[in-house]
């Protein structure tokens, strides 16, 4: 272990050893977290732990929305990090060029979650000298794979769903963000990277590559299930999209992995990769627009008079147990509905398996039209988990109803036409994509209460 002089400490120059670098790196980590805690305790009268160096400060969308108290008191952590982020930023460069690798990927330094697996690459890498001329292939980074087809796959595996892991939580978690980076980014540059990464010692198959691009994503949805993060329904709706994606990669890492200049190209097309999905989530965070609104109509025929269909439309009695597939799996299903007063102004409660949903009447036309707002969305689904109960972000402002209606047509032979309408947004993105899913949900949503009021409304009139 080598000892450095205190000017050391602050110029990129030179190299440092792992050794050096990993108790360097665990002791500053220390004394400025127990100096954080330190001025927030006592300086600002507020808890600190470790996941405030993610989310300093709670219940702030933007960081232009900090004011007052809540800025000075960021403006302050920040302040005191940045002797330690400089003297960061020197070590992992010297430790970058002793281990053989590029110096710019100091970049992942800045990367929340990516930057721990970073640190811990650097302190397991060995020392060597890069001399000029000498191939990547013979590089540090590729030495840790194994030349057999099985070792290389495992190394594979072994990093990007990591690596995966990590920019998964930096969308949900920290930005709370479901869009194009978690959804299309990060399952393509996973397959790619893996395909990259099985690849490095020597050409492999394109049957291999698919297979291990398709096998970091599907290992990364049974991480996300066993830590409790997200649950069954949610990653099957998602890998109709992530698989195809992550192929993809595997193709085009199986198409980079065959080309001669591969091994020399290797560093800077991995490095590319992993700030490419974290690059997406956080320029979505900063460009946020409004989600769009949707429209759900579906419609079906009573044979009852619009008046009898009318006093179920207003509050319907429970509804059997549900046999749908997709409720029996955890997607939030109506029960029953009460109304308070009558007219406008009075307020509907459609009471669903998650919760109420709180609907103020804007038209009372009877028998013809009933209209309503939404104030008030339960949980759109109850997880299926291995847990008793996660709580995942998408669970809370990511589908959410705005408002729907009822709407009543006499037809010729003394039936009624009634036709639910329900407007509703979300903030998954693709949003073409997120939105098949949505519409089939409300859709069935609309036949299970319509069917319902058909049943007992033909009841009551015979």
């Amino acid at each position: 272990m080598n000892i450095m002089r205190f000017g050391q400490w602050w110029r990129a120059q030179d190299t440092i050893d792992r050794g050096t670098y990993a108790l360097v790196g665990i002791l500053g980590f220390a004394l400025k977290h127990n100096l954080d805690r330190l001025v927030a305790t006592y300086g600002f009268h507020r808890p600190w732990g470790f996941f405030n160096y993610w989310v300093p400060v709670k219940d702030v969308a933007r960081i232009t929305e900090v004011r007052g108290s809540e800025a000075v008191f960021l403006g302050t952590m920040v302040a005191l990090s940045l002797p330690f982020i400089w003297v960061g930023v020197v070590l992992t460069m010297k430790r970058l060029r002793s281990a053989g690798l590029p110096t710019y990927w100091v970049a992942l330094f800045f990367l929340p979650f990516l930057n721990l697996l970073f640190f811990l690459m650097l302190c397991l890498l060995p020392e060597r000298t890069v001399s000029p001329g000498t191939a990547s292939k013979d590089s540090s980074f590729a030495r840790i794979v194994p030349e057999s087809v099985v070792g290389s796959a495992a190394v594979s595996l072994l990093i990007t769903v990591p690596v995966g892991f990590g920019v998964a939580m930096l969308g949900e978690r920290v930005l709370q963000n479901y869009g194009w980076g978690l959804f299309v980014a990060l399952p393509f540059t996973m397959g790619f990277a893996a395909a990259l990464v099985y690849g490095i010692r020597q050409p492999r198959s394109l049957g291999g590559a698919v297979w291990v691009a398709c096998s970091s994503v599907l290992l990364l949805g049974g991480a996300l299930l066993a830590l409790a993060f997200e649950g069954i329904f949610c990653l099957m709706m998602a890998i109709p999209i992530a698989l195809p994606l992550a192929a993809l990669g595997g193709v085009c890492g199986y198409r980079v992995q065959k080309r001669r200049r591969f091994q020399n190209d290797a560093p800077l097309l991995l490095s590319v990769l992993l700030v490419f999905a974290p690059g997406v989530e956080i320029a979505e965070y900063m460009a946020a627009t409004p989600s769009p609104t949707y429209v759900v109509r579906t419609a079906i025929e009573v044979h009852a008079s619009p008046e009898k269909v009318w006093q179920e439309v207003v509050a319907f009695s429970e509804i059997p147990a549900p046999t749908e597939w997709m409720f029996r799996a955890g997607v939030a299903y109506p029960i029953r509905a009460q109304m308070l007063g009558s007219g406008v102004g009075a307020e509907r409660h459609c009471v669903f398996s998650t919760g109420a949903f709180v609907e103020p009447i804007e038209v009372w036309d009877e028998p013809r039209l009933l209209k309503f707002s939404v104030t008030s969305n339960p949980a759109p689904m109850e997880e299926w988990t291995p847990y008793s109960h996660i709580d995942p972000p998408h669970l809370h402002g990511f589908l959410v109803s705005e408002g729907g209606q009822f709407l009543l047509t006499p037809l010729a032979d003394g039936g009624t036409r009634v036709e639910g309408t329900t407007w509703y947004r979300h903030g998954l993105w693709p949003a073409r994509y997120w939105r098949m899913w949505s519409d089939a949900i409300i859709h069935r949503i609309h036949l299970r209460v319509l069917r319902h009021i058909r049943d007992e409304a033909e009841r009551t009139a015979n």
